[in-house]
């Protein structure tokens, strides 16, 4: 059995699923198919050719399976809007959602970054776990594989 390294020094936190059906979104969950709310998360991405990133983000939250629910195309017109001023030729890299940041040390980082101390893994909270969603078009199910 392999045991996966965490990277970041918090406990890990949330289940993760990223959804990558432009036509679909969230109003219910698919693991227990009660209502979603909007919540915003610091996701912390590591991009290849940039390196890692945290980018505050609107996702699909479900508080009883503890579920975010990222959308590919909005996530990715968001870091291509970061990326566009900051490094251009990253744009359209592949990249890897890896964890949350704690938010306020994400603030502070947004106000004035040297005042942060320490690592900054010692904020980041891997995901517990990643579901692979498929789509039927009768609903959503997660991956069962």
């Amino acid at each position: 059995m392999t045991h996966k390294q965490n990277l970041g020094k918090l406990p890990p936190r949330y289940s993760f699923a990223l959804n990558p059906f432009q036509e679909i979104r969230f109003s219910t969950c698919p693991v227990c198919d009660e209502p979603t709310r909007l919540r915003k998360f610091v996701l912390f991405i590591y991009i290849v050719g940039f390196g890692p990133m945290a980018l505050g983000k609107t996702c699909r939250f479900c508080t009883l399976c503890e579920l975010i629910v990222v959308h590919q195309d909005e996530l990715e017109r968001e870091l291509t809007t970061t990326l566009e001023s900051r490094a251009p030729a990253v744009i359209g890299n592949e990249y890897m959602i890896l964890g949350t940041m704690d938010r306020k040390v994400w603030r502070r980082c947004l106000e004035d970054a040297p005042t942060v101390t320490g690592d900054i893994f010692d904020h980041i909270a891997d995901f517990k776990k990643e579901l692979e969603l498929e789509y039927d078009p009768g609903g959503w199910s997660p991956d069962q594989g």
